[in-house]
Order: structure tokens, then sequence, then C-alpha cells
């Protein structure tokens, strides 16, 4: 699942940093909702969060959500760039 809509505030200078979201796992019993993605998604516009434990903040929830072991997901997130440079971080 991908997701151009996540944005987060940077924790230091509380300026806006915004993300390309890709959700990568292996279904069990369990699958994710793409409108309860969005929600929760867009639950971090008011928060603030480092790109990296952003990251590991989301496959953890998704894990858990899914009652998967956190091994069998995987998060990416783009940073659009902002100042010039872009941050991708991945689980």
């Amino acid at each position: 699942m991908t997701s151009d809509e996540l944005v987060a505030m940077c924790p230091v200078t509380n300026q806006p940093d915004m993300y390309v979201a890709t959700i990568e796992y292996e279904p069990d019993t369990l699958c994710l909702e793409s409108k309860s993605l969005k929600l929760y998604l867009s639950s971090f516009r008011n928060e603030g969060a480092f790109c990296e434990a952003l990251a590991v903040r989301i496959r953890d929830d998704v894990a858990a959500a899914l009652e998967l072991p956190h091994e069998r997901v995987s998060v990416a997130l783009q940073q659009k760039a902002r100042g010039g440079i872009t941050i991708v971080a991945s689980t």
C-alpha cells in the first residue's frame, strides 16, 4: 500500500515534513482496510516525529493491528524534499 498523504511535524523546526509511505506485509488472517489506513496516517499531522522513528512506529502499529510479527511488515517513508534534501527511511 502506498500513500503520499503522510505529514508529520519536524520536532526540531516545527515545519511540516511530507512523506510517501509504502507499507508491505505478508497477510495472514487480517488485512489493512484502505480508509482506516488513510485515517491512521492523517493522525500524524500535528505530531513531532523524526523520519526514522516514524517508520518504526508505523511498522510496529501495523504489525500489531494485523497480529503479525514485525519482521513480516516493512515500511518505507520517502520524505519529500525540503531544503533540497530527500530522506528515505525503511524498516
